[in-house]
């Protein structure tokens, strides 16, 4: 059984939406100005690994509204993107957008259900 390990949460105002984030929940921000992209910590992690320490616990992100992320994300730990775009794709899914690359860490990759939701896939380096 596969985990969930991430959310992602677009928003037409990144500044309003960490605002509000931060100010109701007491979420950690940590913004990522290479990747156009906003940490969310919402549990304390390793920071060798960046890895939440409690068990079950999942940390996320905050981005810029897109065409590939009009929606909440989950996000599911996979042992290879690759065998699980196939997967995907076999059981009536799209690829929205393909294995991407984070050096150091590991890779994700974007996909849509049947039912037309958009959910993640990560794969640990």
């Amino acid at each position: 059984m596969r985990s969930v390990v991430h959310f992602e949460i677009p928003a037409d105002d990144v500044a309003r939406a960490k605002e509000f984030y931060s100010s109701i929940f007491d979420w950690q921000l940590q913004d990522m100005p290479e990747m156009d992209y906003t940490i969310v910590r919402t549990t304390d992690v390793d920071e060798a690994t960046q890895m939440p320490t409690s068990p079950g616990a999942i940390n996320g992100g905050l981005m810029r509204r897109s065409g590939e992320t009009p929606t909440p994300v989950i996000t599911i730990d996979v042992e290879s993107i690759d065998r699980s775009l196939e997967q995907v794709e076999a059981a009536g899914g799209k690829v929205v957008r393909p294995r991407t690359e984070i050096p150091g860490m590991g890779a994700f990759a974007y996909f849509t259900d049947p039912e037309g939701n958009t959910l993640g896939l990560w794969e640990n380096a």
